[in-house]
């Protein structure tokens, strides 16, 4: 008896694996037991990991049938970012399933790869089947907040796990995104995740003199903070076209029926229509104050004065990107590094990306399949450390007018069943082959 993907889901979600960051979180070990019980029915040997109290990470491998060919690994969070009751119209723990849908927190992000992924394991033993290959697993801890606790831990002590592992696939791609043309005609592409800008959070530290706030004062620290950050905010960042973001480009424009000028990004964006969100944010790096703290009374200049930067770096711009902060840093104004994990990017002409594009066309004819960048970051860039090659694969079809992108760390945060059921018939089309 095979498992319901959607129960699974469903199941997961319910558990409160809630991630708040800075070390505060609810903990992953409930939901990583039910995930070992479910791999233990079908036939698999789970390992569990805990580098602290409850922040449970799950490993396992499912042997191939030629153990000569190089391993895949699938890699999926167990955690999720806080969700407010009062802001949902349900439940997010809840884990219903009703309208066609499975709601909760997690839904998408990423419960319901962990939930297909665990319900094809279950198929090959209820089946008789086995992968080609041998298929690794890795249910991760702490991806919400740095990975300290999950895929950066498991890479630093754990990396035997991982041997024999030629690529992955993981959260972010192969959904649905259905393009409407100036023909009338609607395209459904299907964009892979093959690349991620890295992430290099900042502070930035303001020094001047404190004093009283009626007197004048030319070492000033808040001016002098905020004079760089309304720099780092209107900087125009230039275009830096990844073989990635290139391939998109030329892929969804035939597909669409546009004009593609590689000389003029940003034109041919404006001419993919809704499509060009899924590339907008990844041909620039961006730096985005986010936090800032400074003072303590408003008739006193203080002597010191903080902030934060959000800063996202495209593969190959990693040292570009810094010292173009350092040239708008005013003077007195100093930068250290809050995290810093470098962009990656896998190939694209790879057996492993026709795999995944042969496995969609096979379940959905109409299909396109593109790469594209992300523009967050995943476990990814834990486990490309190891030499392997990251995907963001974790197909979903979607119906007309569901909002995939708004779904993850959004309000009322939830999964259509069918979407559910396709990929886990994607996905075993993948790992089987």
């Amino acid at each position: 008896m095979t498992l319901d993907v959607a129960q699974l889901c469903a199941q997961l979600i319910r558990f409160d694996t809630t991630n708040r960051g800075g070390g505060e979180s609810a903990g992953e070990r409930e939901a990583a037991d039910h995930v070992a019980a479910v791999l233990h029915d079908a036939g698999v040997a789970p390992t569990l990991l805990e580098p602290a109290p409850r922040r449970t990470n799950v490993l396992a491998r499912v042997p191939g049938t030629d153990p000569s060919l190089p391993a895949v690994l699938v890699h999926a969070h167990l955690d999720v970012v806080p969700a407010d009751p009062a802001e949902w119209s349900f439940d997010p723990f809840g884990g219903e399933i009703r309208d066609g849908f499975v709601h909760g927190r997690g839904a998408v992000d990423m419960k319901d790869m962990v939930a297909m992924t665990l319900a094809v394991v279950h198929r090959w033993h209820t089946e008789g089947r086995r992968p080609r290959r041998d298929v690794v697993l890795a249910f991760v801890a702490d991806e919400e907040d740095q990975g300290a606790h999950g895929a950066h831990w498991l890479v630093e002590h754990h990396a035997a796990h991982f041997a024999g592992v030629r690529a992955a696939i993981s959260e972010s791609g192969g959904f649905s995104f259905d393009v409407g043309t100036a023909s009338g005609d609607t395209v459904r592409l299907y964009p892979v995740g093959t690349a991620e800008r890295g992430t290099s959070h900042l502070r930035l530290t303001a020094t001047g003199r404190a004093g009283h706030g009626s007197r004048r004062n030319d070492s000033n620290a808040v001016t002098a903070l905020v004079t760089t950050l309304a720099r780092l905010a209107a900087h125009d960042h230039p275009v830096r076209l990844t073989p990635t973001a290139e391939a998109f480009l030329v892929g969804a424009g035939k597909a669409l029926g546009v004009e593609v000028d590689l000389d003029d990004v940003d034109a041919t964006i404006a001419r993919l229509g809704p499509a060009a969100k899924l590339v907008e944010n990844t041909v620039r790096c961006s730096t985005t104050p986010t936090v800032l703290q400074a003072g303590y009374k408003v008739n006193v200049i203080p002597g010191t004065a903080t902030a934060q930067v959000d800063v996202r770096t495209l593969p190959g711009t990693v040292d570009e990107l810094v010292a173009t902060v350092d040239a708008l840093l005013e003077p007195g104004v100093t930068r250290e590094f809050l995290e810093h994990q470098p962009p990656v990017e896998a190939p694209i002409d790879t057996p492993w990306f026709t795999a995944m594009a042969d496995a969609l066309r096979d379940e959905d004819p109409r299909a396109t399949v593109v790469p594209y960048c992300l523009g967050g970051g995943t476990d990814a860039k834990a486990f490309s450390r190891l030499g392997i090659d990251c995907y963001g694969f974790a197909p979903l079809l979607l119906p007309a007018g569901y909002d995939y992108r708004a779904m993850a760390h959004g309000v009322d945060e939830r999964v259509p069943v069918s979407g559910l059921e396709f990929g886990a018939r994607v996905l075993d089309r993948f790992l089987s082959s």
